[in-house]
């Protein structure tokens, strides 16, 4: 099981994550949405496509712009659409 922590809270949790460039990709329906605020941040990439944000807010501190995901990946990247990945301090645990 890999889970994703910040702040102490267990912010998605799955046994079927997909790894990318070294990012654990966590499907959608894994993650506890309760954490999750929409970001109007955006950025690119050439071959998994247009990446949106979500800020991380747990128990009153905020990790702006702390997981992304690919809302229409581009066709090499299908596998992971919809899928959310973290950065900024977010520790992946393999268990």
């Amino acid at each position: 099981m890999t889970q994703a922590i910040w702040n102490g809270a267990v912010l998605a949790e799955s046994a079927q994550t997909i790894v990318v460039e070294g990012n654990h990709y966590f499907p959608p329906e894994s993650i506890n949405r309760e954490y999750f605020r929409p970001s109007d941040t955006h950025s690119f990439c050439g071959w998994k496509g247009q990446a949106s944000y979500y800020t991380i807010a747990v128990a009153g501190q905020e990790n702006q712009d702390a997981a992304w995901y690919y809302p229409e990946a581009k066709e090499k990247a299908k596998n992971i659409e919809g899928y959310i990945a973290f950065w900024r301090g977010v520790k992946i645990n393999n268990s």
